[in-house]
């Protein structure tokens, strides 16, 4: 029987069998490194599960504002500075700061000044308007998809919001001038006659086309937080101070859903417009409901 053939290794022996060991060691030593080098600079971030953190936010803390970078697919210049600000949860309520450039909210106005008058509400009996001194501002309807600059806004706003363009009322153009208010209401209906076409309102779009020198300011005075926490507390008015408010800025748009995630009513949306005290305010409304609103 052959004897087993003996191997020759030469002076250094047999291979080292902890080469390989040793490289895998070095490459998870310098991931460790680059990984710790991320995070100091801020570029990756771990998540945390555990609610026990004390940076992470609450619910109703106000002083915590999310900013999230949005794109804007007009290619406009002007947009480029868009983001969007949780503002509250109760309400859902957003605000998109530079929707619309200043071009288009001076469009609107100019289009809907020939065509401005008192403002109604809708009685909650009849489901019809009618005239109170619980809104005193002046306001034009425009029909929805008018021209190619209002389709691209029902557009934008249909990308904002995730409801289709046909689920949305036309454009109401408001306009208050010094002393004009909006008492606190809702603008989900409490009657069958307003809800035969498109089913309830399930949330509104408010748009800025104004800046406001004194007042004016949309309330929410059954919002759930500390409202004094927000970073415009000190700018706002006494009527601004009863609730979370949102100062008119020109080109801003406001978004908030009347109602809640399993289609209840939110009675955290009742909302109001502050009396303006120095200057004018234009806004315009897109209330958005369930089922197509045909127009």
């Amino acid at each position: 029987m052959a004897g087993k053939a003996r191997q020759h290794y030469g002076r250094g022996g047999p291979p080292r069998k902890t080469s390989s060991s040793t490289a895998v060691l070095y490459g998870l030593l310098m991931l460790s490194l680059l990984i710790v080098i991320l995070l100091y600079l801020g570029i990756f971030s771990i998540s945390s599960s555990s609610g026990s953190s004390k940076d992470s936010p609450k619910a109703h803390d106000l002083s915590f504002i999310a900013h999230n970078s949005v794109h804007s697919g007009d290619g406009d210049e002007e947009n480029k500075d868009q983001w969007v600000e949780v503002i509250s949860w109760e309400p859902r309520a957003f605000v998109f700061h530079n929707f619309l450039s200043k071009e288009e909210c001076e469009y609107l106005i100019s289009i809907a000044k020939p065509h401005m008058e008192k403002s109604t509400v809708v009685d909650s009996e009849t489901g019809k308007s009618k005239d109170s001194r619980v809104r005193t501002s002046s306001g034009t309807f425009l029909v929805r998809g008018r021209d190619k600059i209002v389709q691209r806004i029902e557009k934008r706003i249909a990308d904002f919001t995730f409801l289709p363009v046909e689920h949305g009322e036309g454009l109401q153009i408001l306009h208050y001038e010094a002393g004009q208010k909006y008492e606190p209401h809702y603008d989900y209906f409490l009657d069958e006659f307003n809800t035969q076409n498109g089913g309830q309102r399930i949330a509104t779009v408010l748009m800025y086309l104004s800046d406001v020198e004194e007042g004016g300011e949309t309330v929410f005075p059954a919002a759930k937080g500390n409202f004094s926490s927000v970073p415009w507390w000190n700018e706002l008015s006494e009527c601004g101070k009863g609730g979370l408010s949102v100062k008119p800025k020109m080109g801003d748009a406001l978004l908030f859903w009347s109602m809640k995630p399993d289609a209840t009513l939110d009675p955290s949306s009742l909302h109001g417009g502050c009396p303006v005290i120095k200057g004018n305010k234009w806004s315009s409304t897109k209330w958005i409901r369930i089922h197509e609103y045909k127009a």
